[in-house]
């Protein structure tokens, strides 16, 4: 849909969106949530089933005491509280890949509620609410490409019938789809340091809905909302909400209502696209699940979970400035991810300048990896030979140069830091004195112009004479030194 000027200048103005997001995050469990079948991602199709996720006749479904623990876990992460009862119901709707013809989710006494996330905006930190967080069971998968019959037939594989899920359903509190945005990076992020999900997208572990409405600016009641379904990477849900915000103000500036529905995002085209009107909860007709006990997670066991909680990743940003005298950007980058943070902290600890540390994971580890589109997990160099190579820079044994080409060395090799240092024969700096005068003297005499320029307060030109002469020693001089020196011999 183009962007009129009419109506990319009414969201500001005239109009305010109203977004909230719905997210289906895989419990990272062996097991499915109500059977001892196997939740293994790829496995041939319809072979990781039985009686129960199969919805056969007399299964009766056992709860996965580590769903449970994993769920709560994460809503313990996200500030939820979690209620000590909690009870299964069953949701009933008909689907292909929905064997029992109904789904057992939770309803109206989840497992966690009222909960939040703070986000990072331009005008400071923004709270968005999370309602709640309830367990439910994941439904099979239609697959309508990559068969001979795939245009008149629908295959079915039943494999991640039963795959436990935590739905995590935000509070309408954004306001942009950028707010959006930030609020599903924090949220993935949060959940991958509990460790309950590996949150993969392309494998289905993480999908969210989304609900957008808009309404005029200063209205309190909420306009005629429509969900966006199933949208795979967070790129294309802030595109599709930027798309559907635009549909809902021209459809309203023409004189029309919208529909509530619910639409598909097609990333080829830029749009959605109608699926089917949306429902209500009565249309699911939902009632307590009859072969389910309510679920009791007391107050000892919340204890016990909670003793589990990791350092969640904006307190450890907090405690990392201080304690390693990095910035704000450079302890945002280091606890992207959990493994990453663990790492460099082992690191930092272990080496003379934690600053030099974190320098040199993000300019010169991290570039490598990203330039060969390596993994932090694949880096031939560990975070042990990083703490070692600067305390090598440190102590003036090597320059930042001799540094840069062992690294190279290292990912040539696939070898770690330490190991190449000792093949290269310890290279270190040097520190002769007379060599280092003999070779600023040649390069004095040769560049008589620049010298004329320095002497007549052009003292920039330091710099030049400098870099020439770590030029000519190919970067095996010591650079304080060779400033001392060359400063001396200018006069």
């Amino acid at each position: 849909m183009a962007t009129s000027a009419a109506t990319s200048d009414a969201v500001p103005g005239k109009y305010e969106a109203v977004i909230g997001l719905e997210v289906h995050v895989q419990l990272l469990t062996e097991s499915k949530i109500f059977c001892s079948c196997s939740t293994r991602f790829g496995d041939p199709p319809n072979t990781n089933v039985c009686p129960v996720c199969l919805g056969l006749p007399g299964a009766l479904p056992v709860l996965n005491r580590k769903a449970v623990e994993f769920a709560a876990l994460a809503a313990m992460a996200l500030n939820c509280r979690v209620n000590e009862t909690s009870i299964f119901a069953r949701k009933n709707y008909f689907y292909p890949d929905l064997p029992k013809g109904y789904q057992i989710s939770q309803y109206d006494k989840p497992l966690a509620e009222h909960g939040f996330i703070e986000i990072d905006m331009a005008g400071g930190k923004k709270r968005i609410g999370i309602t709640r967080l309830h367990l439910e069971e994941d439904a099979g998968k239609s697959l309508h490409d990559g068969f001979p019959d795939a245009a008149a037939k629908t295959a079915i594989d039943l494999n991640r019938t039963g795959v436990p899920l935590a739905e995590i359903v935000s509070e309408p509190d954004m306001r942009s789809p950028e707010e959006a945005y930030q609020f599903l990076t924090r949220l993935k992020e949060i959940v991958l340091y509990t460790g309950v999900s590996d949150c993969n997208m392309e494998e289905g572990s993480l999908r969210c809905d989304a609900n957008i409405s808009v309404r005029p600016r200063g209205q309190k009641e909420f306009g005629t909302k429509t969900e966006v379904k199933n949208v795979n990477s967070f790129r294309f849900i802030r595109q599709a909400l930027e798309y559907e915000i635009e549909r809902h103000i021209g459809v309203i500036e023409g004189g029309a209502k919208i529909t509530q529905e619910t639409r598909l995002w097609n990333a080829n085209e830029g749009r959605t696209y109608s699926m089917r009107s949306k429902e209500q909860a009565h249309d699911y007709r939902y009632f307590p699940e009859p072969d389910l006990p309510p679920l009791m997670v007391d107050e000892k066991r919340q204890a016990e979970i909670r003793a589990q909680l990791p350092e969640l990743p904006e307190a450890r940003r907090e405690r990392m400035i201080r304690e390693y005298v990095i910035t704000a950007g450079d302890a945002h980058t280091l606890t992207a991810t959990r493994a990453l943070a663990d790492q460099f902290e082992s690191a930092a600890r272990a080496a003379k300048n934690s600053k030099r540390v974190a320098n040199l994971v993000q300019s010169e580890l991290m570039g490598r990896l990203k330039a060969r589109s390596l993994e932090l997990e694949q880096s031939p160099i560990s975070m042990a030979g990083v703490a070692a190579s600067a305390d090598l820079v440190e102590s003036g044994a090597i320059s930042g140069k001799m540094l840069k080409d062992l690294y190279d060395l290292c990912f040539e090799r696939g070898e770690d830091f330490l190991a190449v240092y000792e093949e290269e024969g310890r290279p270190e700096q040097s520190r002769d004195t007379s060599a280092l005068e003999k070779l600023a003297e040649e390069i004095i005499a040769a560049n008589p112009k620049q010298v004329e320029q320095y002497r007549a307060g052009k003292t920039t030109m330091l710099g030049f004479f400098v870099g020439q002469v770590m030029k000519a020693s190919k970067g095996q001089a010591n650079p304080q030194m060779v400033n001392e020196v060359v400063r001396k011999k200018l006069g």
